[in-house]
């Protein structure tokens, strides 16, 4: 029996590498000790070691996740609530990570990359043919989940903030589309009716679930700013406004502006033109989306939404790879470390309690009840509503970035998003994205097979 297996000597001495390079980048030499520059690349070395930690912990979580059929992110999320929490047991070696500012820069980036991609696998043209079905699935998905989590929320903190019930119910709005369709494609039923509805209706929800992000965030801003709790009709309706306003004019930049934006790109001469001049486009919407008072993912979001290949037609014409394929590796980099920074953010300890438990069971009873609530929004015959129901129940990656900002805004001196709501809703993913794989599965090739034995 081989005790030291190859991936237990990799483990092992990854581990022993980490521990020296932290021993060497801080055990050694203070940076107040050593100048100005000293204290520089002392910053350097931190972040650098920071990256190696979270790198190497995303890859090797989400290899174990993905053994047993589970998405990466997973592993990258409990990763990062493992790190997190090692001070417990007295190791306390990653603290200095969780509130190091480039590491949070460079997960806040993340996010925004990890939203524009989601963006570039949405059409306006493929939204616009989804249907009546979708639609409607749609928008029972937002309104059923949003009203039960504000209700979760007066029922466990009803001494906080109305504001802070309403954010907890925009947590359960959107649907995590990538975890479903690959389901569907692993299942062979990508092609069917269900499927499309399916699909279809979590884009328009993350769409929808993006909006009142926007609204919900702005109301809480305003609310933070002075207004207190006495937000008028007239200013709430103007920040629905600005969030419809600001999407429907990236719409129109995307067909106005970008043709000829991408034509003055394809003149100019060096390497990373097109690649350079995309991303252009996804900052500047997030910086605008951020400087109106909405959340910069906003702004990615609709960056990715209106960029298509009718515009960028010179850059295609001459063999330049699509923008997915080039954008891809940035996300393979930044994207885990916002994953693995939202699991460092959660306190384990907070799991001891019996009513964090119990609010997390309930907010996750009521994503799960939410999403299946969209089957009585189809009428057509032969279409199986209990499919399309759960496969719009994964939260993934949306809930996180949803509870990642609420713990960022402050609202009467409290955090929006608190330790123990946090890790309420961290739960609710983990659950919505476990329980969904192997049900919805069963749901669609129970379908099948009374297809089969009815045509028999």
């Amino acid at each position: 029996m081989r005790l030291l297996t190859p991936k237990r000597s990799l483990i092992l001495f990854s581990m022993a590498a980490v521990y020296l390079f932290y021993s060497l980048a801080f055990g050694s030499t203070e940076p107040s000790e050593t100048g100005s520059d000293g204290g520089q690349s002392g910053l350097v070395l931190e972040v650098l070691l920071g990256l190696v930690v979270i790198l190497l912990g995303a890859k090797l979580g989400g290899d174990v996740f993905e053994r047993f059929g589970q998405p990466a992110v997973l592993g990258e999320l409990v990763m990062g609530m493992i790190i997190g929490n090692l001070h417990l047991v007295g190791l306390d070696w990653f603290e200095p990570f969780k509130h190091d500012i480039t590491l949070e820069i460079l997960a806040q980036i993340g996010v925004i990359i990890l939203l524009f991609e989601v963006g570039l696998e949405t059409t306006v043209k493929e939204m616009m043919g989804v249907g009546l079905a979708s639609l409607l699935v749609a928008t029972v998905g937002v309104i059923a989940p949003f009203f039960l989590g504000w209700g979760v929320g007066i029922w466990f903190l009803p001494e906080a903030d109305t504001l802070v019930h309403v954010f907890i119910g925009a947590t359960l709005t959107a649907t995590s589309v990538g975890i479903t369709a690959r389901v569907l494609k692993d299942i062979g039923k990508i092609d069917t009716k269900e499927a499309k509805i399916i699909l279809g209706a979590a884009v328009i929800d993350d769409v929808m679930g993006l909006v009142i992000l926007a609204v919900v965030t702005g109301i809480i801003a305003a609310a933070a700013g002075g207004a207190g709790n006495g937000i008028s009709l007239e200013q709430v309706a103007w920040i629905i406004a600005k969030a419809v306003l600001f999407i429907a004019g990236a719409l129109v930049l995307g067909n106005v502006v970008l043709p000829h934006y991408f034509r003055f790109a394809f003149r100019l001469k060096g390497k990373g033109i097109f690649l350079s001049f995309c991303l252009l486009v996804c900052f500047l919407l997030s910086f605008l989306a951020g400087e109106v008072g909405l959340a910069p993912i906003v702004g990615a979001f609709a960056a990715g939404l209106i960029l298509d290949k009718v515009q960028y037609r010179e850059f295609s014409d001459a063999g330049e790879h699509r923008i997915e394929e080039l954008v891809a590796p940035i996300g393979t980099f930044l994207v885990p470390i916002f994953f693995v920074s939202m699991g460092m953010a959660v306190d384990l300890t907070t799991f001891g309690h019996f009513e964090i438990l119990g609010f997390a069971a309930v907010m996750t009873l009521a994503a799960i009840a939410g999403k299946q609530v969209c089957g009585l929004a189809i009428f057509e015959r032969g279409i199986d509503r209990l499919s399309i129901g759960l496969g719009m129940i994964p939260r993934g990656e949306v809930g996180l970035i949803f509870a990642g900002i609420g713990a960022k805004m402050v609202l009467n001196g409290e955090p929006v998003v608190t330790a123990s709501t946090y890790s309420a809703v961290v739960i609710m993913v983990i659950v919505t994205t476990l329980v969904t794989p192997p049900v919805l599965k069963m749901s669609m090739l129970r379908k099948s097979r009374k297809l089969v034995g009815g045509n028999a």
